[in-house]
């Protein structure tokens, strides 16, 4: 137990400096090259930071582990919003633009109603089975090609927080900057999950349990490193559009891709752990119009962080 307890900390410390490392990179590269904070984080950082989740539901699903697969990226989206965005707006509250509300944030809540009628197809429409099937895998993977060109075309690099206060490397600079960033958090990343779920087997919970809470929160910890640093720098539209970014990849890489390689049984998904995963992406757009308006305030992070204590000691109490 004691050399597990060793990795775990080995793997946060790996993950808090790649998490740096990344914010410094990608903030660069967004003010040399005019894209906004917002893509970058949307894309580069929300995907690489989104790495640990792919490897995790990938590799459950050539194992046949649906639970695992499923589990991780429910839990790993809930926690991105309840607690990531919740700790990060608590250190300086996030900025909601325009083009948050208009495409992003209703993008993000549309995939995951997308998610819950795909996977739920007999539950809903008492056809066919509850699961994702190679079909609908392909068809998320088509949605995310779309929206990572759509995001691209229409970024202006115009937002509030650009330019001052961001250090500029040379490009080689940032681009090691990002690679070795997002290899701190992908290695630090995996001897979390790996340490955590070792200690966790040691106590015999479930799969969905693990997957669903520990290896949802562990692979979390680069988006929540990442995004604690921006907020820190004061890079807000970074830490937004990774969390964005991260979810809506999970579910359209992420889940797409994993149920290409083997369709997906959300047969140990109950109706509470998808209607949390659907309400904590309807919450950043209703944060917009609630206390401070088009802001994520303090007020309303702490409300996020309750309600993610509340689902996991839901979750514990439901063994």
């Amino acid at each position: 137990m004691a050399l597990q307890i060793l990795i775990l900390v080995g793997g946060l410390a790996l993950i808090l400096f790649g998490a740096n490392w990344l914010v410094d990179g990608s903030s660069s590269i967004a003010k040399k090259f005019g894209l906004s904070e917002f893509v970058i984080g949307l894309t580069i950082v929300g995907i690489g930071t989104s790495t640990p989740e792919m490897v995790v539901s990938f590799m459950s699903a050539f194992q046949g582990k649906a639970d695992m697969a499923i589990g991780n990226i429910v839990g790993s989206n809930i926690f991105n919003v309840l607690m990531i965005l919740g700790v990060t707006a608590l250190i300086s509250p996030l900025a909601i633009t325009k083009t948050n509300l208009r495409r992003d944030i209703p993008l993000n809540i549309l995939v995951t109603v997308l998610l819950i009628v795909l996977g739920m197809n007999f539950t809903i429409f008492g056809k066919g089975n509850d699961l994702l099937c190679r079909i609908d895998g392909l068809i998320l993977l088509a949605i995310f090609a779309w929206y990572l060109w759509k995001s691209f075309k229409s970024d202006n690099g115009d937002t509030r927080e650009e330019g001052e206060g961001i250090k500029t490397y040379k490009t080689l600079t940032s681009v090691i900057l990002i690679i070795a960033g997002l290899a701190g958090l992908v290695i630090g990343g995996r001897l979390f999950v790996d340490s955590a779920t070792q200690l966790a087997k040691m106590f015999g919970v479930s799969d969905k349990f693990i997957a669903i809470t520990i290896m949802a929160a562990g692979t979390s910890m680069p988006e929540l490193a990442t995004c604690v640093v921006a907020a820190l720098k004061g890079r807000g539209q970074l830490a937004l559009g990774n969390v964005l970014g991260s979810n809506i990849s999970n579910i359209l890489l992420i889940l797409g891709g994993a149920a290409v390689i083997s369709p997906l049984s959300f047969g140990s998904m109950t109706y509470v752990d998808l209607g949390v995963v659907l309400v904590a992406a309807v919450l950043i757009f209703l944060s917009a119009y609630c206390f401070k308006k088009k802001e994520l305030d303090r007020i309303e992070a702490s409300i996020f962080i309750i309600l993610e204590i509340c689902y996991m000691w839901y979750l514990i109490t439901h063994l």
